[in-house]
């Protein structure tokens, strides 16, 4: 078996914690659209942010089959307290790999113990799935910069502390003139829009950021000018192992709950488990969560290595994604009606499914990039 004592440690620490204080709360969390900044709080005491941070410079320093473990069992709970694990995990990585040793000593222990609230901010109105058409841009003005321009459907925006901002620094270079700015989001010209009400993963606070003449130190450029584009880009695979974890914690909560509601719910004096088109349904879910789960770790376990893990990251990610909305449909249609109705977890989770197909790159990107690496590296495995 390939998860060591170590994963199932932490496995079992996440898992314990889905169920005993994230998801009594999901329900309500969803309904009311609230930042559980409690829950977060703990989250940041137990060690479950920058899980692969190492611990030299304060994290756990596990790996990348850790992260994915823990984004599942946080997501089998409810999956917008996940995904903060997920952003936290991002930003982290960003700093760690890119920052400067001040740049980490000012702001890394804090991100990780969720004593700051952070965000990452691409995004743009003419910019989403192609980076290249962002308008946000920063000038320099003497030591520093300032920066102007604004982003939309921010994770976190309403809440955060400070925001990881990509800004083009050169309009004439394309994709080598964008610089990553840490930036303030308290400081003067920094306005925020109202948050935005979804879908889905309701309590995972959405919207919007314009900045106008913000003035930033020298020291808010992370890495090096004209190398944000690549910076960002360099964390997409770990992000899509995440979400594809994510996507996998969300069907596991489904088929969990349909396996009980089937033994339960009797129709035709006895209970719709015994049933073979309910049983068929289940077995589906089943296999391809199961699927699912085995593509992740494998994606996990070739960052760990070095093995160029791109293709197996969006394969990772978009399988899983695509399996997440089907196999919760699944899960109401043996709800029955009852599944339709708010206030029954599967129906959540429904909604919840959906932005896995689209956030972190949508799966159709995810196919070109798997197709682009197949005709790149040929078809071996």
């Amino acid at each position: 078996m390939y998860l060591t004592e170590t994963h199932f440690h932490v496995r079992d620490m996440a898992r314990d914690f889905a169920n005993g204080v994230i998801r009594p709360a999901a329900e309500q969390l969803d309904r009311d659209e609230s930042f559980p900044a409690d829950i977060y709080q703990q989250m940041g005491e137990l060690g479950l942010f920058g899980i692969c941070i190492p611990e030299e410079m304060g994290g756990p320093g596990f790996d990348t089959v850790t992260y994915a473990l823990v984004m599942e069992e946080l997501s089998r709970g409810y999956a917008s307290v996940a995904d903060q694990c997920g952003l936290v995990e991002l930003i982290s990585t960003l700093l760690v790999r890119h920052g400067t040793e001040s740049q980490r000593d000012k702001w890394l222990a804090d991100v990780i113990a969720a004593k700051t609230r952070v965000a990452y901010c691409i995004t743009e109105p003419e910019a989403g799935t192609d980076v290249s058409g962002i308008r946000t841009g920063a000038v320099r003005d003497g030591d520093g910069w300032i920066l102007n321009g604004g982003k939309i459907w921010i994770h976190n925006a309403p809440v955060a502390d400070l925001g990881f901002v990509l800004a083009r620094t050169d309009r004439e270079a394309g994709n080598r003139g964008m610089s990553i700015f840490v930036v303030d989001l308290h400081a003067d010209g920094v306005e925020r829009g109202p948050k935005e009400h979804k879908m889905g993963q309701r309590a995972s606070q959405v919207g919007a950021l314009t900045f106008n003449d913000v003035r930033l130190p020298a020291d808010a450029l992370l890495g090096v000018e004209g190398r944000g584009f690549h910076m960002m880009m360099s964390v997409l695979d770990k992000g899509r192992v995440g979400i594809a974890s994510l996507a996998v914690g969300i069907a596991q909560a489904g088929l969990e709950a349909a396996v009980d509601y089937a033994q339960q719910r009797k129709q035709f004096k006895k209970p719709i488990s015994e049933f073979q088109g309910v049983q068929w349904l289940l077995a589906d879910m089943a296999k391809d969560i199961e699927a699912a789960r085995l593509l992740v770790h494998s994606a996990a376990h070739k960052i760990d290595t070095g093995d160029n893990p791109t293709k197996a990251c969006s394969m990772a990610k978009c399988f899983a994604g695509d399996m997440a909305v089907a196999r919760t449909a699944d899960a109401v249609q043996v709800f029955g009606g009852s599944g339709y109705i708010r206030g029954f977890e599967v129906e959540r989770l429904y909604r919840d499914a959906k932005i896995t197909q689209i956030y972190e790159g949508t799966n159709q990107i995810q196919r070109m990039i798997i197709a682009r690496e197949l005709l790149r590296h040929g078809a071996a495995a």
